[in-house]
């Protein structure tokens, strides 16, 4: 075939990738843009309280009946005021940073698997063993 001939076919089809190109850019901006409704949406909604499943004699989080996917974020809080100490040197308990422990306690993230490890041995400590490994 001619250069010439061939140049009206690829025209055509450059013009149908460019359309298909800037239909998919602007797919992309509405899914970014539900994404962001979504989340907040999410945020407005009331969090479910999970106060009425711990009964009021156990202490908080204790022992392996606590929960080994989830982390009660209020309890985690309330465990670290027991302890007396301060959320960084609970993210240094946990190997883990400050600002992790902070939205662990504020309930916005959830620690991974490694982590809950880790926070579950913190939880089986009594005070003067936390107080001597931030003492280490």
């Amino acid at each position: 075939m001619a250069r010439k001939e061939l140049k009206d076919e690829l025209l055509s089809l450059r013009k149908s990738a460019a359309a298909h190109r800037s239909e998919i850019a602007a797919i992309k901006r509405d899914v970014k843009a539900l994404m962001v409704a979504l989340r907040a949406t999410q945020r407005a909604l009331p969090k479910p309280e999970a106060a009425p499943t711990k009964e009021p004699g156990t202490s908080s989080a204790r022992g392996p009946k606590s929960s080994a996917k989830e982390l009660d974020a209020a309890a985690f809080a309330a465990l670290r005021q027991s302890f007396g100490i301060t959320q960084a040197q609970m993210a240094k308990l946990v190997e883990a940073s400050p600002l992790s422990v902070y939205k662990w306690e504020s309930g916005k993230v959830t620690p991974r698997a490694a982590q809950l490890e880790r926070i579950q041995a913190v939880m089986k400590m009594g005070k003067r063993a936390v107080a001597n490994r931030l003492a280490a």
